[in-house]
């Protein structure tokens, strides 16, 4: 039989050992979470069809071919030796910066009774795999042979989306190459009877491979959680742990991660994620925080929002006649403005496409409109651009219908602004990303969108005319700023009530802000604050206290700051549900040591030089 599984395309050794073949066990018809083992039952079509690896069009004769499979993991045979990582980054020719499977570990207890637990993890082939629902440009598949998730690197244009939601960092973004990739299941392997590189090299017998929900010879357990692995309840994972050892009743991460944890006593089983307090201090690394990989999200979410909401504004105002700012649209500020909000969103959008490890494969980003929330943004953003952009032209030039096209561009940007910013807000409610799955997310965003628009609204106009002409403007737009401001102000409140109270990634998320990025962190609550007590004396005011040009430069410049630091603190403090480092491989802490004494500069680090 092994004769007729081997495709052409992958030549067995002539001595491969036995432990090395595919197990043929007896299946259940049902994973624990209801779904169907037998991939062919559900998906008939896609059955009978060739990988077409390296070109081969055979198709295998494996009787487990259309049968879900997965990893089994034996915690107390693992002796991390990391021949599984060397075996599956010598298969995929892997550079020192990247692996596939990495081993990390946990430990705890006191001298002489210390407990290490080693964790060996890659792709883990999920039931519901959300890398292929937030991929945008459907670089994803899951097969129906083996219930392989794999990922096609040159359809993917290199955003990192997928690496977002993945609760297990198993997706890879190649900063040099630009692009992601991952683990994919050694198919080719599995066509020729043969088992993952990885799980053919475990030495200690701690890694093998099979028809999920089968147990492997000798071996007494089927969990679906050990201590350092993040819910299964997010993407159903098709792994499987032994885990028979006993335990100290906590567990430490050995990476720069403040997470520790803890035996649940209630149940009786499993590990709760908690805070560990490192005993760090206050610290400003404003510099860290301002130069973080994410500084394009910065600048296109600040962007963005700002010109939707002065637009939004803009817009409603001349529908339903509001001459505070519908008399805009007839006066000198009319053409800055127009130029001024497509000229924000067009530096927004060129800082957001140059971020793309492959920018000119940009179009791609529509491909996923059915799943990606991040299709649906750009859609959403690009409607907007467009609607904005027909609004000014037919605003700004005199032909026949002009008015009514004008309108017509009008409405289209609403609408993309209505869309753009429901899934600009929808892309960040992760749930491997507890920090950023909070309701303040939306405040942050929407509460941003009218600050930032009222004051952008407010600027151009006084530039042209002089704030002595714009007091009815300054105070109604103080008054929404004051709105948007309070909205932020309430969502920070709650956000950090919850995040201490949840625990876990979350609550470490939390930790960091308060210490790490300590300073910046209160500098931002100081500015917010002087920001609304400014703004509510603005707007309470009457028309005769406008501000004069030093005074009105130091709010609006008090504004963008507390914008840029807030979203900045928004991205760099995020802890996602990864698995536990090393302490030197995938250890954030020794990544930003390797990088600032130079020790990334040598390729054996493992360390790209240039984050």
């Amino acid at each position: 039989m092994l004769d007729k599984v081997k495709p052409k395309h992958y030549f067995e050794r002539n001595d491969e050992p036995a432990y090395a073949r595919l197990p043929l066990y007896d299946a259940p018809q049902k994973n624990r979470y209801g779904q169907s083992i037998d991939l062919a039952v559900e998906h008939p079509e896609l059955t009978g069809k060739s990988l077409n690896i390296n070109g081969d069009v055979s198709i295998s004769e494996h009787p487990n071919r259309y049968k879900q499979h997965g990893f089994y993991f034996n915690a107390d045979n693992c002796i991390s030796c990391h021949a599984c990582e060397s075996a599956c980054s010598e298969k995929n020719n892997l550079p020192p910066y990247l692996a596939y499977r990495a081993v990390g570990y946990v430990e705890g207890g006191s001298w002489p009774n210390y407990t290490r637990l080693n964790i060996s993890m890659a792709c883990n082939h999920c039931d519901n795999p959300v890398c292929l629902k937030g991929c945008p440009t459907r670089a994803y598949t899951k097969f129906a042979e083996y219930g392989a998730v794999l990922q096609d690197p040159d359809i993917c244009f290199g955003c990192g989306y997928c690496t977002w939601v993945c609760p297990y960092n198993a997706p890879q973004l190649d900063m040099k190459k630009g692009h992601v990739h991952k683990c994919n299941m050694c198919v080719d392997r599995l066509e020729a009877g043969l088992k993952p590189a990885c799980a053919s090299a475990c030495l200690a017998g701690a890694l093998d491979f099979g028809v999920i929900e089968t147990m492997p010879e000798n071996r007494m357990q089927l969990q679906t959680q050990i201590p350092g692995f993040p819910t299964p309840a997010i993407t159903h994972p098709n792994i499987r742990f032994q885990q028979t050892k006993s335990l100290p009743r906590e567990m430490t991460r050995p990476d720069a991660i403040p997470l520790r944890y803890e035996r649940d006593d209630q149940s009786g089983t499993g590990y709760r994620t908690k805070l560990r307090d490192m005993q760090r201090d206050k610290q400003w690394n404003l510099k860290k925080l301002l130069s973080s990989h994410e500084n394009a999200h910065i600048a296109f979410t600040l962007s963005s929002q700002m010109v939707m909401g002065a637009f939004v504004m803009l817009f409603i105002s001349q529908l339903f006649g509001l001459t505070t700012l519908s008399t805009i649209m007839n006066g000198n500020s009319k053409i800055p403005l127009l130029a001024g909000m497509l000229a924000v969103l067009g530096f927004g959008l060129i800082k957001l496409n140059l971020h793309l490890g492959k920018p000119l494969r940009f179009y791609r980003g529509f491909n996923n409109l059915r799943y990606s929330p991040v299709s649906r943004e750009i859609a959403g953003v690009s409607l907007f651009f467009t609607g904005l952009a027909v609004y000014s032209l037919f605003n700004l030039i005199e032909l026949p219908f002009a008015s009514q096209l004008a309108m017509a561009g009008g409405y289209v940007a609403l609408a993309g602004a209505v869309i753009g910013s429901w899934y600009m807000y929808k892309l960040y409610r992760i749930p491997a990303r507890p920090f950023w799955n909070h309701w303040q997310t939306a405040t942050a965003f929407w509460g941003g969108s009218l600050t930032l628009g009222a004051g952008l609204l407010t600027f151009i106009s006084c530039v042209v005319t002089g704030p002595d002409a714009n007091h009815h403007l300054i105070q109604a737009m103080a008054l929404v700023a004051l709105i948007g401001s309070g909205m932020e102000a309430a969502g920070h409140l709650f956000h950090g009530r919850d995040m201490v109270r949840q625990g876990g990634e979350g609550a470490a998320s939390w930790y960091d802000q308060t210490t790490t990025y300590g300073y910046s962190y209160y500098l931002r609550n100081g500015l917010l604050t002087i920001n609304l007590f400014a703004l509510g004396a603005l707007a309470l005011a009457v028309p005769a206290t406008t501000p004069n040009v030093v005074t009105g430069s130091l709010l609006l410049t008090s504004i963008l700051a507390t914008a840029i630091i807030s979203r900045a603190l928004f991205y760099v403090l995020v802890i996602p549900t990864t698995m536990p480092g090393a302490f030197f491989w995938r250890n954030r802490g020794f990544q930003e040591h390797a990088r600032e004494t130079g020790l990334a500069d040598m390729p054996q680090t493992g360390v790209l030089p240039n984050h």
